[in-house]
């Protein structure tokens, strides 16, 4: 395996908010605590050591054991990450994200390796401490349609389960091995089936999934969607009730990163939670101030609490509560010994919103690291760019500058009549002059005449260079087949191709990616089959 890297800006695939940020640009360092390098672990180790109590490591240890025990097996790598963490010396990296099925696309594999190869550079640099890579389970998030399907081999495969509304976590798997399942081919591995199979809810079959894809690298995976873990949030929920202060704190990060030339990734509202129903449904909680009451929505009904009843619901029940996305975070670190935040560029973005909320709640920032990217270029697909002359690293430019450099080592003319067009204008011009000089109402002919001609010229130069594209025809066909294999629709692959178009053939493609990625070297990583 070939493994070379380039800067992310030079893929043009990410935002100037992201390229600034890895360029450490004097305007957005307000909005993050301390810049991901190896050094600056020190003292957020330190840092978090202090803030994180023995009650909440206790409350995080006891509602894992509870959940893994519903595994029929632990991996041994996982059991022994499981007993560190009750240790005041083991310190989480998480990554988060949705549950998408089969794992969605790419970069949720990658956000995962990130988080696992990291905790293991820490621990050749800080050998007294441990370190657990988790992924944080978005089992409450309620967008199903985001994670409902998966494309593969540039086929979509979908789940059209009724939306509930309600957490995905919690989604039973009704439907899900007829419609979607059964569909896949042949040689999709069993472990991915299984995974589904022998699971009651999408939370439940989405920790088997990587369980079986990560336990050898002994990946802890967390539902927050436990009774007991909201108990660590009763505290954010009186105050966010009382006074929305998260409100507050996004709106003067978002004027500021305004004023600094960038745009909000996240919409706040005055109250950034929402209600777990009875009926299962996650439902938006509204502040009305007018009537001094918390009016809680829910499809075609409705709710109406006073502050002070609200209150009391958050102390008794604080499980009937979801944190939205700007809480989440918040929620997340204070259940976790957590160091570093791994994310993409959307998520680096908006965490960049959340600094003040941070500070509110007095709660340590975490170090906030975009995950490796990357781009995978198999045996055969190499061969081809080669044979077209080209590398790995010219996927990233414009198709009609590849199409040149093609042109260029085939031996295909360039047809340009760029000068022919200056001679005739040149000409014009006199003829211009002269009709200036004789009859001036005479001018406008010989300009139109002169536009005519003109795009007659530029027709033979588009008839000239078609037949001059027409020798290389396969090329230039086999050259825009391989451009949207590894840039599907215009995009990374990592956004739209599933970890299966890759594993199928090469089983040994997490463990690749594990000794290619340097999450440290913040750069993008191109993977080829030699």
């Amino acid at each position: 395996m070939s493994v070379t890297t380039l800067s992310y800006a030079a893929t043009g695939a990410f935002s100037s908010l992201l390229t600034d940020y890895l360029g450490q640009a004097e305007a957005l360092q307000p909005f993050y605590h301390r810049f991901p390098t190896l050094a600056a672990f020190e003292e957020q180790i330190r840092e978090k050591q202090t803030q994180y109590t023995p009650a909440a490591r206790q409350r995080l240890v006891a509602e894992l054991q509870r959940q893994y025990a519903a595994l029929p097996a632990v991996h041994p790598a996982v059991q022994a990450n499981l007993k560190l963490l009750a240790k005041d010396t083991t310190f989480t990296i998480t990554t988060g994200h949705q549950l998408n099925l089969l794992t969605g696309p790419l970069y949720f594999i990658y956000k995962i390796v990130t988080a696992v190869k990291l905790a293991r550079q820490l621990k050749q640099q800080y050998p007294q401490y441990d370190f657990v890579p988790v992924y944080w389970m978005a089992t409450e998030d309620h967008d199903f349609a985001e994670i409902n399907h998966l494309n593969l081999f540039g086929k979509k495969y979908e789940w059209n389960a009724a939306d509930q509304g309600g957490p995905v976590g919690r989604l039973p798997l009704m439907g899900l091995k007829e419609e979607l399942l059964d569909q896949l081919p042949a040689d999709v591995p069993t472990l991915f089936r299984e995974a589904y199979e022998q699971s009651s809810t999408l939370a439940e079959a989405t920790r088997r999934l990587t369980h079986d894809l990560f336990g050898e690298y002994g990946l802890v995976s967390l539902d927050a969607d436990a009774p007991a873990l909201k108990q660590a949030l009763v505290p954010v929920l009186e105050q966010e009730i009382q006074a929305q202060a998260s409100n507050q704190a996004v709106q003067q990060a978002n004027a500021r990163l305004e004023a600094a030339g960038y745009k909000p990734q996240v919409y706040s509202r005055p109250l950034n939670l929402f209600y777990l129903t009875d009926g299962g449904k996650r439902e938006r909680l509204e502040y009305d101030a007018a009537q001094d009451c918390v009016q809680i929505t829910v499809r075609n009904t409705g709710r109406c609490h006073t502050q002070q009843e609200l209150l009391a619901l958050a102390q008794e029940h604080p499980e009937q509560f979801s944190p939205n996305v700007v809480l989440r975070p918040l929620y997340q670190e204070l259940l976790l010994p957590n160091l570093c935040y791994i994310g993409g560029g959307a998520e680096v973005a908006y965490w960049f919103q959340l600094k003040g909320v941070f500070e509110q709640n007095q709660v340590p920032f975490p170090i906030l690291l975009p995950r490796n990217s990357a781009q995978y270029v198999g045996k055969a697909n190499a061969g081809k760019l080669h044979k077209l002359g080209l590398t790995s690293l010219d996927v990233f430019r414009p198709l009609p500058e590849l199409k040149k450099q093609v042109g260029a080592t085939l031996g295909q003319e360039e047809v340009s009549l760029q000068q022919q067009q200056q001679q005739l204008a040149a000409a014009f011009q006199q003829m211009a002059d002269l009709a200036q000089r004789l009859d001036p109402t005479l001018v406008r002919t010989v300009a139109a005449e002169q536009q005519k001609v003109a795009g007659i010229v530029q027709g033979l130069e588009k008839r000239l260079s078609k037949a001059a594209e027409a020798k290389h025809e396969t090329a230039y066909t086999q050259l825009t087949a391989l451009k949207d294999k590894l840039m599907p629709n215009g995009h990374l692959q990592e956004r739209e191709d599933n970890v299966l178009s890759i594993l199928i053939n090469n089983p040994g493609f997490i463990g690749q990616l594990l000794d290619a990625f340097d999450p440290l070297a913040l750069e993008f990583t191109v993977l080829e089959e030699e």
